[in-house]
């Protein structure tokens, strides 16, 4: 053990800085335009190396664009990140192209001659760090994506300027030959991992173990294999990755490993049973603790380069210590750093700042001091204000700007991938900046995207991204002008409407100020059926609707009109997407009207009949049945992509079955009995009409047979959950890829 300390301090003392090079982003040139690769010519200014072990960084990124006296456009700028920026500037301002979420890479519908410049463009970041993910995106989102899928990622986050993502894939590996080191069996590793849909919240110490079956060998191999592709591409395109590190979390067979181990049971979490939840915590006074620590990273050095100083470590997320004494706070912390530090001696600590907000009644001021506090040196901290936009916490008076540590502005946005239409357009712009100058937040060094589920929206992740590259806050219709003149690029004009539907969404849908409806919202139709307390919902399980839906209507209308003018747009992906997106969210908004009509004629029946009942009900699972044609034209919208990635993932028949159950339960019952019941829900084509609506058929039924003044929620719960149950362990999907086309079924429906 002792020969892995002084490697790991050799290696790390050697790479505090890091050799930059124009490589990485000649190399995004060829794979996202091709056939314009010689007429782009990409400089570094100033020194070749940068630093790469502060946190605190005091160099902001900046780029020139110009064109040569030979016909080239050339960028500039003082690091690569900063040239894949300069890029995407003039890709996005000048020649009116992008890359985009689930439609790709539109980069390709460029002129054949790319536009010279008249002047140099100059740009500058504001902040030094521009962060992205949110552990739990690793599960919502990507837990099935492909080399494929992170490639298109991953050149998104470059050309927006991202430098510090996160880079949580297949950390398991690791894990597990640390464990074995440490002399647990796989029997015990195996009774600790959770499944490929639910790693996140085992990495955050939430749950422990498996239902449905154990992880496997084969996807552990197989993700790292994956990580190693990423990080290696992130540091190619300019990126520091953030790694993940020992957080404490441990088997609950360490007592028969180490029977000494100081050791205690973390808190219940969402109400799962001890099999699952109540994860054993290595405390980090013990010496296995700092043991783990440098097996874990020196392993990971190993495996992937010495490519980083940053470590994601959460020990409390929806967890909270063992004790709330304030020594015994600090020394969690203290002791936590100094195994870091034995491990890496440039290492620095990043932590959400989810814990102070979620768990405030425990985080109070002198328990979020102590707990800081405990990391003396304030540059070996970065932490994440993770819900920034909404609850910022760093100007808490229990929270104080972190106490000196850096410190980065989050959106956090979207909770579980839920997938309403929704943002706040001034918060976004507006709040960052006057952060960035309040002489209280002198330790912020970021912006940052921390969205727990990376579904839609887009445009509100693009705005935070762009804004950490203004002094001022972003003109927002001229923002959203430009955002659609190059989302719609490559069909022609683009007609009028289109402008006009979208600027009717940044004033009303995207221009969110009800302080009480803070995140995105899901649809009231994914929610188990009820006959109270599913409309207006805020928080997590959202619903109200925030702007006057009558609106997005008259924007729906207008972005089908368009095409009147300009027909090619129904080839256009973008446009496909945002139209099957916007009808999603107009029948979604409909549907709270239906069901208002059926709850009323149920409680108050004045001359009501079961035949009215079972009418207004069947409005409902009509509506459902031709929202779900219209999903179905988008393979963004199908429940067989998500079902059809995880079972990708192995060709062997049991394995395949045990990932889609995991994938099925995440965005239904989140749980082995419905735990989190929903928080992942989805409105997708092939859910809706498989699960869904034989929900609604069930709730429809009940409300016939049994009067309001009978009504039991208890026996109507039993009643869906043997449907929900039962359908957890479905083996295929029915419908798969574009079912329909979206202009044939729309031209019925408008």
């Amino acid at each position: 053990m002792q020969f892995s300390v002084c490697l790991v301090w050799l290696v790390t003392a050697v790479v505090a800085v890091r050799t930059q090079s124009t490589q990485g982003i000649l190399d995004l040139v060829k794979r996202r335009l091709p056939d314009h690769v010689d007429i782009f010519e990409f400089r570094l200014t100033g020194n070749e190396t940068f630093p790469i072990s502060t946190a605190i960084r005091d160099i902001n990124d900046e780029y020139t664009i110009s064109s040569t006296p030979e016909g080239k456009i050339l960028v500039e700028g003082n690091s690569a990140i900063a040239l894949a920026s300069g890029l995407h500037r003039y890709l996005a301002d000048t020649v009116h192209v992008d890359i985009f979420w689930f439609i790709g890479s539109r980069l390709d519908t460029e002129p054949s001659n790319l536009p010279p410049l008249d002047q140099p463009i100059s740009g500058s970041s504001i902040v030094p760090w521009r962060y992205h993910f949110n552990t739990v995106t690793f599960s919502y989102t990507s837990a099935f994506w492909t080399w494929e899928d992170w490639e298109l990622e991953l050149d998104w986050l470059a050309l927006r300027g991202v430098n510090l993502p996160l880079a949580w894939v297949g950390q398991e590996k690791i894990l597990v030959e640390a464990f074995r080191e440490l002399g647990f069996n796989d029997a015990e590793i195996n009774t600790y991992l959770s499944g490929p849909a639910f790693q996140a919240w085992n990495r955050f110490g939430n749950i422990q173990g498996s239902w449905g079956g154990d992880l496997p060998m084969e996807w552990i191999d197989d993700q790292f294999e994956l990580q190693k592709n990423i990080t290696k591409r992130m540091v190619d395109l300019g990126m520091t990755p953030v790694l993940p590190c020992f957080t404490g979390f441990i088997p609950m067979a360490i007592t028969r490993v180490l029977p000494n181990a100081t050791v205690v049971n973390g808190s219940a979490w969402n109400g799962f049973s001890t099999q699952y939840t109540n994860v054993t915590f290595l405390e980090p006074v013990d010496p296995a603790f700092e043991k783990l620590q440098i097996s874990f990273i020196s392993k990971q050095a190993e495996a992937l380069g010495n490519i980083t100083h940053f470590y994601t470590l959460d020990q409390y997320n929806e967890n909270d210590p063992f004790s709330n004494s304030t020594d015994y706070l600090s020394g969690v912390s203290n002791n936590t750093m100094k195994s870091l530090k034995v491990a890496d001696p440039d290492a620095i600590w990043l932590m959400q700042g989810w814990l102070f907000y979620s768990s405030s009644t425990f985080w109070t001021g002198p328990n979020v001091e102590a707990y800081l506090g405990g990391v003396s040196d304030n540059s070996d901290m970065l932490v994440l204000d993770l819900y920034s936009e909404s609850q910022p916490q760093w100007n808490n008076a229990r929270v104080k700007s972190y106490y000196g540590k850096p410190w980065i502005w989050c959106q956090l946005h979207d909770y579980g991938g839920n997938m309403g239409l929704y943002g706040q357009i001034l918060n976004v712009t507006i709040n960052p900046i006057e952060a960035l100058a309040n002489a209280s937040s002198g330790s912020l060094v970021g912006f940052g995207l921390t969205m727990e589920g990376q579904e839609g929206n887009e445009i509100m992740y693009d705005l935070l991204l762009d804004q950490a590259w203004s002094e001022s806050p972003i003109d927002t219709e001229a923002y959203f002008y430009n955002w659609v003149t190059r989302r719609y690029s490559g069909n022609g004009p683009i007609p009028s409407d289109l402008y006009t539907a979208w600027d009717m969404m940044r004033t009303t849908v995207y221009n969110n100020t009800n302080v009480t409806t803070q995140a995105v919202s899901k649809s009231v139709f994914e929610l188990s059926p009820n006959i109270t307390a599913i409309l207006g919902r805020t928080g997590h399980h959202a619903t109200a609707v925030t702007y006057d839906p009558s609106t997005l209507t008259d924007a729906w209308h207008l972005m089908y009109s368009a095409t009147t003018s300009n027909p090619s747009l129904w080839d256009n992906p973008a446009f496909q997407y945002d139209m099957v997106d916007v009808t999603r969210q107009v029948f979604s908004n409909n549907f709270n009207v239906v069901y208002s009509s059926l709850i009323s004629a149920y409680k108050y029946p004045s001359g009501s009949t079961n035949s009215t009942i079972a009418t207004l009900s069947q409005n409902l699972t009509s509506l459902l049945s031709t929202l779900d044609s219209v999903l179905l034209t988008n393979p963004s919208f199908s429940l067989s992509t998500w079902i059809n990635a995880a079972r990708s993932q192995t060709d062997n028949t049991t394995l395949q079955s045990f990932y889609e159950y995991n994938a099925r339960n995440q965005i239904t019952l989140w749980g082995p009995n419905g735990e989190i019941n929903d928080y992942a829900s989805k409105s997708w084509g092939g859910l809706v009409s498989g699960y869904y609506i034989p929900r609604w058929e069930i709730f429809g039924q009940y409300l016939t047979e049994v009067p309001f003044v009978n009504y039991n929620a208890t026996v109507l719960s039993k009643r869906l959950l043997d449907f929900e149950e039962g359908w957890q362990n479905g083996t295929s999907v029915q419908k798969v890829g574009v079912q329909e086309n979206l202009k044939s079924i729309l031209g019925d429906i408008m």
